[in-house]
């Protein structure tokens, strides 16, 4: 039944699925309607259960029946993505922010996979008429359950009447048993009586006869005899009263089998709405996949225009060396009449000798010179029509000569133009920084430093080549070189600037850290200007930026009503040029020893916020986006565009980007003054007011209000954040502001976390090659001193922080779990919470010589790496989880994901078992409910793939470490919005 149900809920999906055509105004229409042939009513099988158990329930009418069906093809489901030019503005200052458009950008789809796509759909449609089938069997057999449902209840209130009238009865023989019971006690009296008078003769005979029980002249045997059919009955009584019950308790049992089903029934109207949103996520792949289509077609048209012009260019050259050759033959031709002519003169030398001789000599001379004349005319007329090939020949060379100089000089220019490859991205990030601080010096102008950085930006062969013939000169010879270098250029892409309170690996907390440094090192690939801006931490790892240094200039930023002094320090990151702001203001803001967690956190961000924007303003910047993350950075957009839009700063479009909605960032409103903000105008239910305190104010909810984009880490989180229960407050903010909303899955740092080239490995791997997994594996249990005696055991890892949301209950279900099922457990993370702290702290003591256990409470960079490199299985029963790297990571390293579907886990693990997700998707193990039951399900399945099943084991993990989880695709979502927000600013601006 249950398996029959889940199937028609999932062809009821497929099978309605339907694209309304775009209109003018850019709105697609998505209808999801219920099919006419299903005649089911759209609501909940639980309050369709209800309804049959009313007694006495009048049967609904056709008319009804046909409201209901009319009301359920009237329920779509509708994505309106519409261009939005301006978000909210403050009726006082200048205009706030823009809404932009929602489309998610499609992921980048080799032809295999979208035959591979398109052939499931095809399946998916050849299946559907058997699932609705299927449904319609599944809805009838609810209807039969339900139907012998009442006919049990009717049966069992029938049996309690039978038993009521038993009871009666059994009553009533009760009453006559005790009036037998009271004539049986006069009976023994009487005896004992007549015993007494035992005197006379007829007295003993009369005794004797009672005592043989001859009572007839006391008692009539009639009566005896009715004491009897009493007794009888009663017993048959006693006998079906006996039966009832079983037959009661029988029903009852029934009864609860019915009850069962319909919770059943309930879990199964669940995995319905879960299958809905898979659906969905299907469907916009699907759209996204046909325009990568359309861009492969114009893709392909530009490459046959290259193929025309290298076939004109051979065809030319065929042409110039078919007469060369010809050329050549007549020159041949030429020398062969030259050595006949040679011969004739040798012979006319003979004839003169013999000229004396004879007459017949003379006429024989006459007649050679004749012939000799006719030779000569002959050359001459040779040597006429060799020079006429030789001037074709030498201009067809000319013209072959010209155009090879033509293509030369081309490529000269290309080679020019192009950008330099061979120099790393440190070199460009360095001679960027170079650039800035020279700037900010007053060294050059603003304008000039404009244009430097925008050269250095293309790469440009001419500054790379004077950067390096400058090293050796004074900083005045090479500035007058730079100098001279200046020409109107056009930049060849988007000038981003991200701000943020976290950048792997120098100062990471989370994700964030690993989103700012994988986003940006693949915006910069892609040909964009990518800066960062930091707070200088005091705890941040200085090691990782070598050419750390401070410019000599002091950026003043107000803040509590007057200016304070900011130092500013620059060098490379993974090849990303980075600025950091150190304030310096009494509080010691950033020299903390920690990044958050602060008190005063509201006032320390904000205050870094307004430095920024300060920064860009006096630095000369002009961004055509600033990329704002998290609520430490959500003052950005409302500072932007109240108080540095006047001021000049109005050339970018602001992003911003929430990891986790469950950090917002309140504070009384007043807070909002000490950066310059107008509480009064903020503090406003359509702006910075937060949703549940009216004096508190909420820097998510002005990052998303005043930004022109808003995303968030994955189109399920998407979903989620914005229903009750997942929007922490926000969800109605987040539905108003849907149009410019989108989720976008985020990537890994495929060059970082690399089992190919890892050096933190004890052997590197890759999927053709699994050996080396097998060895790290042996490593990490002789460093951490777990046995190795059944090398077959099979290794779970967990690297998490130990916080609610990563579902720690269920870690420490799945250690005793592990151990029960006959594995090993390594778990590496620790907790800010004290309480989970101490209480795994326990649990390590507990293990801490075990065998096949063990826990370390802190975060070791090296020791992850060697962790995913070991593992077979990783757990992560996430409570929600906005997008989650730690699946993409296990998977990179060959580790297989256990994982609850939610957020970013649901768009990127798919369970191995799931006949809806084509083969080569299913990448894991998946349980929906948060409970031990749900993860020993998922649990139990790996360990029996794994030990029952080597062979398919080795191919999962070799088609998960195949699996491309870089950043390159969720770029070039970023880079879409990036260009449309900033293409309708221009046409804006242009009207």
């Amino acid at each position: 039944m249950a398996s029959k149900l889940t199937t028609c809920f999932v062809c009821w999906n497929l099978s309605t699925f339907n694209t309304v055509s775009t209109s003018t105004s850019n709105r697609v229409l998505l209808r999801l309607p219920f099919p006419a042939s299903c005649k089911m009513r759209y609501r909940t099988l639980s309050s369709h259960h209800k309804r049959h158990q009313i007694k006495k329930s009048q049967p609904s009418t056709d008319q009804d029946q046909h409201d209901d069906d009319s009301d359920h093809n009237k329920l779509p489901l509708e994505f309106d993505i519409n261009n939005n030019p301006d978000p909210l503005h403050n009726p006082n200052p200048p205009p706030l922010a823009m809404h932009i458009n929602g489309s998610e950008q499609a992921q980048e789809l080799s032809g295999s996979q979208l035959e591979d796509l398109l052939g499931m759909i095809r399946n998916a449609e050849k299946n559907i008429l058997l699932l609705n089938q299927a449904r319609v069997c599944a809805l009838e057999d609810l209807e039969k359950i339900l139907a012998e449902k009442e006919a049990l209840q009717r049966e069992i209130n029938a049996l309690e009447m039978r038993l009521a009238e038993t009871d009666a009865r059994i009553k009533v023989a009760t009453e006559e048993k005790i009036h037998v019971e009271l004539l049986e006690e006069q009976l023994e009296k009487l005896r004992n009586e007549l015993a007494q008078k035992g005197s006379s003769k007829g007295q003993g005979a009369q005794l004797h006869d009672l005592q043989n029980g001859d009572i007839i002249d006391v008692y009539p045997l009639s009566h005896n005899d009715s004491i009897g059919s009493l007794t009888e009955e009663l017993n048959s009584l006693r006998a079906e009263n006996v039966s009832l019950k079983n037959s009661i308790k029988s029903f009852k049992t029934q009864l609860n089998d019915v009850k069962n089903n319909d919770e059943r029934l309930e879990v199964l109207e669940k995995e319905r709405s879960s299958l809905e949103a898979a659906l969905r996520d299907l469907a916009s792949k699907l759209s996204t996949s046909q325009e990568d289509v359309s861009k492969l077609s114009a893709l392909r048209g530009e490459c046959k225009d290259l193929r025309d012009r290298v076939e004109n260019l051979q065809l030319l050259l065929d042409k110039a060396t078919k007469q060369a050759d010809q050329a050549v033959i007549v020159l041949q031709q030429n020398q062969d009449l030259r050595r006949k002519v040679d011969k004739l003169e040798a012979s006319l030398e003979e004839a003169n000798i013999y000229k004396l001789s004879s007459d017949k000599l003379q006429k024989y001379n006459e007649l050679m010179q004749q012939k000799i004349k006719l030779l000569e005319d002959r050359l001459q007329k040779s040597d006429e029509e060799i020079n006429s090939y030789v001037l074709l020949y030498q201009q067809s060379v000319k013209e072959f000569q010209d155009t090879l100089h033509t293509l030369k000089e081309e490529s000269k220019r290309r080679a020019l133009d192009e950008p330099v490859e061979d120099m790393p991205w440190e070199f460009w990030s360095q001679l960027l920084l170079l650039i800035d601080g020279w700037a900010l010096e007053k060294k050059i102008s603003v304008d000039d430093a404009k244009l430097l950085r925008e050269k250095v930006w293309k790469r440009d062969r001419q500054i790379s080549d004077t950067y390096m013939a400058c090293k050796e000169q004074s900083e005045h010879e090479a500035i007058s070189a730079f100098l001279g270098l200046l020409s109107s250029a056009t930049s060849p892409g988007l000038h981003v600037i991200h701000i943020a309170a976290e950048m792997a690996p120098v100062a990471k907390v989370g994700g964030l850290g690993d989103v700012i440094s994988g986003l940006g090192k693949s915006l910069q690939k892609k040909g964009h200007l990518v800066e960062i801006v930091l707070p200088k931490y005091d705890c941040m790892q200085y090691d990782h930026v070598p050419d750390l240094r401070v410019l000599d200039v002091e950026i003043l930023s107000y803040f509590d009503c007057q200016l304070f002094k900011n130092k500013i320090w620059v060098g490379t990151i993974e090849g990303l040029p980075t600025y950091f702001i150190e304030p310096h203001h009494p509080d010691k803001f950033f020299w903390r020893g920690k990044f958050y967690g602060e008190h005063d956190d509201f006032r320390r961000f904000s205050f870094f916020s307004r430095a920024a924007l300060e920064f860009f303003l006096q630095a000369g910047k002009k961004p055509d986006i600033i990329h704002c993350h998290d609520w430490q950075t959500a003052f950005i957009p409302p500072l932007y565009w109240d108080i540095y839009t006047p001021k000049g700063l109005n050339s970018a479009r602001i992003c911003f980007t929430c990891h986790n909605f469950e950090y917002q960032g309140t504070a009384p409103a007043s807070e909002l003054e000490s950066c310059g903000l107008d509480s009064h105008q903020l503090n406003r239910p359509d702006r910075m007011q937060d949703n549940s305190a009216h004096d508190r104010v909420n820097a998510v909810k002005g990052g998303v209000v005043f930004s022109n984009i808003v995303t968030t880490v994955s189109p399920t989180y998407a979903q989620e954040v914005r229903t009750t229960e997942g929007g922490h407050g926000l969800h109605s903010t987040l539905s108003a502001h849907s149009k410019k909303f989108i989720g976008i899955l985020n990537g890994i740092d495929t060059d970082a976390w690399n089992p190919a080239t890892d050096a933190f490995l004890e052997v590197q791997y890759n999927a053709t090659d699994l050996q080396g997994k097998t060895e790290n594996k042996e490593a990490l249990r002789r460093s951490l001193g777990l046995s190795s005696a059944d090398v077959t055991k099979p290794l779970v890892g967990c690297i998490t922080r130990l916080v609610p949301q990563k579902g720690v209950h269920l870690i420490r279900h799945a250690i005793y779990l592990t151990l029960e099922l006959g594995g090993q457990f390594v778990l590496l993370g620790s907790s800010p919470v004290p309480h989970i702290q101490r209480e795994f702290e326990g649990i390590a003591d507990q293990f801490q010589n075990h065998d096949h256990i063990r826990l370390i409470l802190k975060y070791d960079e090296s020791l992850s790496h060697v962790i995913y490199a070991a593992s077979d299985m990783f757990i992560i029963p996430s409570i929600f989880e906005p997008c989650g790297l730690t699946q993409m990571i296990s998977m990179r390293y060959g580790a297989i994901p256990i994982a609850r579907k939610t957020g970013g886990l649901n768009d990127s693990v798919f369970d191995v078992d799931d006949d809806m997700i084509p083969s080569q998707f299913r990448n894991g193990f998946t349980f929906m409910n948060a409970d031990e039951q749900g993860l020993n399900g998922a649990l139990v399945r790996a360990f029996n793939l794994f030990r029952k099943n080597p062979e398919s084991w080795r191919q999962l993990v070799q088609r998960d470490m195949s699996i491309d989880f870089s950043w390159e695709s969720s770029a070039a979502q970023y880079e879409e919005l990036y260009s449309k927000s900033v293409a309708r600013a221009r046409a804006a601006k242009r009207a």
